[in-house]
């Protein structure tokens, strides 16, 4: 059986569509099938993805080349916030099961299957088609698969260490921005501050250190996990990592760095998973991360978090989402 999957990562828009497809490649790899992956990308992509039959191009320009690679494919994953309605069409009508990664409706979807993990999905008006299947919700949680069975992790009586994560480039330089606010107001806190591929403001955080900061260069999921495990809260982006969080057992203070992070982090707020200090551009921010900070000192509170996080949030998305197109695909009725 052939399957692609089609997505994009850089420094400009990020690297959390990678990020998530990758768990989709683990899940069909694990069914003996070995996706082709399709990139629009830069070098660190080519130079990182951890895949086999990877291409990385722009493939909104050269769609020749794109669908000479996806020709014959029984299925297609395309995860995008840049491709063209278009284009979806086109993909729909070429393969029997198309699969949509979607997190805010940002198009009117062909038929397909249409996936929105994210914990605000279904407070979305999707249109009821008969030719369209949607897989809502946390329980399709796109996270890789070294967080698919993560053991239990043992909260400590205090705050001691701190993780520090803004996705794989940190766009708005705010990671020396959140030291500083560290180094004054909780200067005996351990700093575990995650460096992703991506980053152009090494030097702006390597001038802020103090000696009890630690800098994780380029981790692994793998790395990710050890880190989380290791620390007692972390500050975070508001991307796929809060997922991730949630499932290992770590509370965590969310920033929204991204539009399509806004529902999801304010979910989780609602649902007490985690603290939401604000879009990155609130002039609190930092007042509402040293706020919460201090709340998170009390280890009740923690606890809370972090049953309710294990509550909502599923580690094994990826697979229901693989055993769902997989038995689609095998059944006679495609989305014509």
């Amino acid at each position: 059986m052939k399957v692609c999957i089609i997505t994009e990562g850089n420094f400009n828009i990020g690297y959390g569509h990678i990020t998530r497809c990758t768990s989709l490649y683990q899940a069909f790899k694990e069914r003996g099938i070995i996706p082709f992956f399709i990139v629009n990308g830069d070098e660190n992509d080519k130079n990182t993805l951890n895949v086999k039959r990877k291409y990385v191009f722009n493939w909104l320009i050269n769609t020749n080349k794109l669908f000479s690679i996806i020709n014959g494919s029984e299925i297609i994953v395309l995860d995008s916030y840049l491709a063209a309605l278009s284009l979806y069409k086109k993909i729909s009508k070429v393969v029997k099961i198309p699969v949509f990664i979607d997190d805010n409706l940002r198009l009117e979807y062909p038929p397909g299957v249409v996936v929105n993990f994210s914990i605000s999905a279904k407070k979305i008006r999707y249109p009821n088609k008969e030719n369209i299947s949607y897989l809502l919700g946390p329980k399709y949680s796109l996270v890789r698969n070294e967080f698919w069975n993560v053991q239990n992790k043992t909260l400590s009586d205090e705050i001691k260490t701190i993780m520090i994560t803004f996705g794989g480039s940190d766009m708005n330089n705010l990671t020396p921005q959140i030291l500083e606010m560290l180094n004054t107001f909780f200067p005996n806190l351990e700093k575990k501050v995650i460096i992703g591929m991506g980053f152009k403001n090494i030097y702006n955080i390597e001038a802020v250190l103090d000696k009890n900061c630690e800098l994780i260069y380029f981790p692994s999921a793998e790395g990710m996990k050890k880190v989380m495990m290791e620390s007692d809260i972390a500050i975070t982006a508001g991307g796929t990592t809060i997922y991730e969080l949630a499932i290992v057992g770590t509370p965590a203070i969310s920033v929204a760095v991204a539009d399509n992070q806004l529902n999801n982090v304010k979910t989780f707020s609602e649902l007490g998973i985690n603290y939401f200090a604000g879009w990155w551009q609130n002039k609190n921010l930092f007042e509402n991360i040293k706020k919460f900070i201090l709340s998170l000192k009390n280890k009740e509170r923690r606890k809370k978090m972090v049953i309710s996080g294990q509550k909502h949030i599923k580690s094994d998305g990826s697979r229901r989402i693989i055993e769902y197109v997989l038995n689609k695909s095998n059944s006679k009725s495609s989305f014509e």
